[in-house]
């Protein structure tokens, strides 16, 4: 190889090194963006039947799943989840947040796996920025939008009767002045119709409301919509198709 065409390679590569030492906070600093919270709420019997777990007594109300960024997983493996930082919030932790698939001692497993993979990213926030503040605000939220009682006094209850999925976002919407996200289970082989499963609820970084989904988007380009979002990765969950839906029973009130 002549000497000349070695010389120009080795610049190129000299000056490629340059750059990406250069704008390496940048591309480090843009894979943890995000521009909205999530808050995501869970049903229980759905939450059990997709785990295909039998599930211990699990509870009969909406039940917290987690805070996540909308495009940003996992910034922080460094910054450990410590128990001891949220003992007092123990009591409503249990209540409100409990691991519904996992049996006790291992219940805190499931906060340390939202807060390695979701808490340390919205702790750029300086009211999420300390496990107790993640955990804290969350189960401050939860109470503030009372999504449980909520549906109930909208008329929407467990029933072996379906609903339509747009009648509950749109009830949602109505009350909360903002288009949730509604996710569901897709119906097994021998079943006709899907199961609720997650209601989402989006916030500013300046936790105020906003729309999870744009009002009246298609189907299709609501499925589109979550593919964009990094944090809605609950698995074998989709955005409920427009049409019936199944929000099951406990299992006690179905005996």
């Amino acid at each position: 190889m002549k000497p000349k065409v070695i010389h120009n390679i080795l610049l190129c590569s000299f000056c490629l090194a340059l750059y990406c030492l250069c704008n390496a906070d940048k591309f480090l600093s843009s894979r943890y963006e995000w521009k909205k919270l999530i808050m995501v709420h869970h049903w229980p019997p759905t939450v059990c039947k997709e785990a295909e777990n039998d599930c211990s007594n699990p509870p009969g109300y909406w039940t917290i799943h987690g805070l996540w960024a909308d495009k940003a997983e996992d910034c922080n493996r460094s910054w450990h989840f410590n128990l001891e930082e949220i003992k007092d919030l123990l009591p409503e932790m249990k209540m409100y947040w409990p691991d519904i698939i996992h049996r006790p001692p291992n219940c805190s497993q499931f906060w340390k796996h939202e807060w390695r993979k979701h808490g340390t990213c919205v702790a750029q926030l300086d009211a999420l920025n300390s496990e107790k503040k993640y955990f804290g605000k969350i189960l401050d939220l939860y109470k503030q939008l009372n999504l449980d009682s909520m549906l109930q006094k909208l008329g929407i209850k467990p029933s072996i009767d379906y609903y339509q999925v747009a009648d509950i976002r749109d009830a949602l919407a109505s009350v909360y002045g903002v288009m949730p996200k509604v996710q569901c289970l897709p119906p097994e082989k021998n079943e006709d119709v899907q199961s609720i499963a997650q209601i989402e609820l989006c916030f500013t970084k300046d936790l105020h409301l906003r729309n999870c989904t744009q009002p009246r988007l298609s189907a299709s380009l609501r499925q589109k919509a979550r593919g964009a979002d990094v944090a809605d990765s609950s698995m074998g969950l989709e955005v409920c198709e427009d049409g019936p839906v199944f929000y099951p029973p406990p299992r006690e009130t179905m005996r």
